[in-house]
Formats: C-alpha cells, structure tokens, sequence
C-alpha cells in the first residue's frame, strides 16, 4: 500500500473515533523516521484542545493501530497534536476558530486582504466588523502572528470587557 493510499485508510479509519471523542480529525501524514514512520495526528475542537483530550486520543488511536494492519506491521511512532498557527484557514470551523485574531485572507480572484475575523457563518466571514467576505471567494487564510495584541494591552478582550486582572 502506497503512503498516499495509506494515508487516506488511515483517516477513514480514525475519523469516526476522534469524532466520537467529540474532536475534529484535521490532518494525518505519515514521514519516514529511520527504520520506523512518524505518524502525525491533528485535531482541533470549538475552544481548544487539552493535554487531557491529547492523552486520551492517543491512547485510542494506538489502540486503534495496533489492532489494524493499516501500517503493515511496522513500527512506529504516534504524535497526536493539535493545528499551529501557521494551519491555512480553509473550512468554516478553522475560521470560526480563529475569531478575535488577525488573519491575512488570500481571495479566489487573486487579491487577498487583511483584518480581524469578527463574525462567521456557514456562508461567510466578517472581518473588522465591516467588510464580509463569503466563503466561497476565499481561496485560504492565514492567523497573523501577533506579539502585542490590542486587547491585551489594556486588559479588554474582544468583546470589549473589561477583564478581572486580580
């Protein structure tokens, strides 16, 4: 089985379980490490994901590979992870998830735009609370790394409360 076949088993194969442990299943790949293969999980779920929720993936998808062939019998190591910043935002959830942050947004007729996502829909993104953008003119998105957030300088969060800094 080729890596691009194995690939695909392997997220038909782990998509319903990390569904079941209430978790988005985002990406696999499977790179070659020595004698043995790096097999990388990546999940996200609405608020984030928990050492918790990484410790108890992992138990099941390791269960879930040793009891299967989709490896072919070769060892491995298993990483369980959840999405970086630098993940493209291409389905409505990554961009709901990426509410309150700066996004660069690269558009379908090849112009791209920058602003922070403030709404989401299933048809559609607001940025800056101005400008909608449909989903189907994006072409992909991108969280802009931010090392002095506006909100964080004055104690407010997004929607404009004053937070408890005691």
């Amino acid at each position: 089985m080729g890596e691009d076949a194995r690939r695909g088993r392997l997220l038909e194969l782990l998509g319903p379980l990390i569904t079941a442990e209430g978790l988005d299943l985002e990406d696999v790949t499977i790179t070659p490490a020595g004698k043995r293969r790096l097999v990388r999980v990546v999940v996200d779920r609405d608020g984030g994901v928990s050492l918790d929720d990484v410790a108890e993936v992992s138990q099941a998808v390791s269960k879930e590979l040793d009891e299967t062939d989709v490896l072919g019998g070769s060892p491995y190591v298993l990483e369980v992870t959840s999405p970086g910043v630098d993940r493209p935002l291409t389905e409505p959830r990554h961009w709901r998830r990426a509410r309150g942050r700066l996004v660069k947004a690269d558009l379908r007729d090849g112009s791209s735009v920058e602003g922070r996502v403030t709404g989401v829909d299933e048809s559609g993104v607001e940025l800056d609370g101005t400008r909608r953008i449909d989903l189907v003119d994006l072409a992909k998105g991108r969280v802009q790394v931010e090392f002095n957030r506006a909100d964080d300088d004055h104690g407010e969060d997004l929607d404009g409360d004053i937070e408890d800094e005691g």
